[in-house]
């Protein structure tokens, strides 16, 4: 069996970091709890995590390591969000 019953990509390869898997679980608590707070109001279908959680969890995170960051612009918020596909 692939990885003796363990997650794959992390006993067969590298995985994912701790750095990386800690902002995912952070999501993961977030989102249920907007759920769970939000419950009977949401139809039931697939949300995507919402910006304001994703963007916290962001932030904590570049905190957590005593990293700054500068806010955007309008014209970069502008310019970001014109995109329909493609990089």
């Amino acid at each position: 069996m692939l990885g003796e019953g363990r997650l794959i990509n992390l006993a067969a390869a590298e995985g994912h970091p701790a750095s990386v898997m800690d902002m995912s679980f952070a999501n993961q608590a977030l989102s249920l709890e907007y759920l769970l707070k939000n419950e009977g109001k949401l139809k039931p279908q697939v949300y995507s995590v919402p910006v304001e959680l994703d963007n916290e969890v962001g932030r904590l995170k570049l905190k957590s390591m005593d990293i700054s960051i500068d806010k955007l612009t309008q014209d970069q918020q502008k310019y970001l969000t014109s995109w329909e596909e493609g990089t």
